[in-house]
């Protein structure tokens, strides 16, 4: 944290802190001169149809193991509405809903063609009348503030252009009392399985994806993005500065994967 310069608020002094810089805003799909926002969306557009094969391919699937743990770890809340930023094809929507139980599920996301995918998924489950799927910014959520009891994010902060407005606005929407949990990829601190983490990510996985997909940058962002992305106590520290309590974060598979979560206090 950077303080820039005292000020008063009736009398009494405080401390202003600017909002820090962090390299993975500065990592973006193409490289082009539009914003990492349409970026990403233009990426996930591209290599929707793909996406969930991918997903199932790169990781396993253990991918699925992740998210239920997740959503196990938010069971105790009770909570009755979730909003669901970057939902991508609604996975982690439509597990929530089966498991919470909640009274309704927002899932919003950048791609139209990943939400068409959520869409179709949450018809066949006969759940498209409890989770709405909508285009949605998460650096500018359209959600009145307290709206939500809980907020999720699968995969998706590494995306975000700006870290710490994504979260304060996630923060802003959250009822008090309410709850955060993000999961997102990380890389390992053991150095034999850094080593085969380090050429799975960069070798493997860009090309598998070209195979698949026609987007052949899409999968070297990837790996670049999990490098980047704030982790462990860094990622914690960048919530307790957007107002969350109650900071921790759970490592799971050798580390390749971190659930974050938080509170807003009462």
């Amino acid at each position: 944290m950077f303080p820039a310069f005292p000020f008063t608020l009736g009398g009494e002094p405080e401390i202003c802190f600017l909002p820090m810089d962090y390299k993975a805003e500065k990592i973006t799909p193409y490289g082009s001169s539009e914003s990492k926002t349409e970026q990403v969306r233009e990426m996930f557009d591209s290599i929707a149809p793909a996406y969930d094969f991918m997903n199932r391919a790169m990781t396993f699937g253990i991918d699925k193991i992740w998210r239920r743990k997740a959503v196990a770890k938010l069971k105790k809340y009770g909570v009755k509405s979730i909003l669901d930023v970057a939902t991508g094809t609604g996975d982690l929507a439509l597990l929530l809903y089966r498991k919470l139980k909640p009274e309704r599920i927002s899932g919003i996301d950048l791609s139209e063609g990943m939400l068409a995918i959520a869409r179709e998924k949450a018809k066949t489950a006969g759940l498209a009348s409890v989770i709405d799927f909508e285009v949605g910014d998460c650096l500018a959520l359209k959600y009145g503030e307290g709206t939500f009891d809980a907020v999720t994010v699968a995969y998706g902060v590494r995306n975000f252009e700006h870290l710490e407005q994504g979260y304060a606005e996630m923060f802003r929407v959250l009822s008090k009392g309410g709850v955060l949990c993000v999961i997102e990829l990380s890389t390992p601190r053991n150095p034999l399985c850094l080593a085969f983490y380090r050429f799975y990510t960069r070798y493997l996985i860009p090309f598998v994806g070209r195979l698949v997909s026609k987007d052949t940058r899409a999968y070297s962002y990837l790996p670049e993005s999990i490098a980047a992305v704030p982790q462990g106590e860094e990622m914690l520290d960048i919530m307790r500065r957007a107002g969350f309590t109650g900071c921790r974060c759970y490592p799971l598979t050798f580390g390749t994967c971190t659930i974050y979560m938080g509170e807003k206090k009462q």
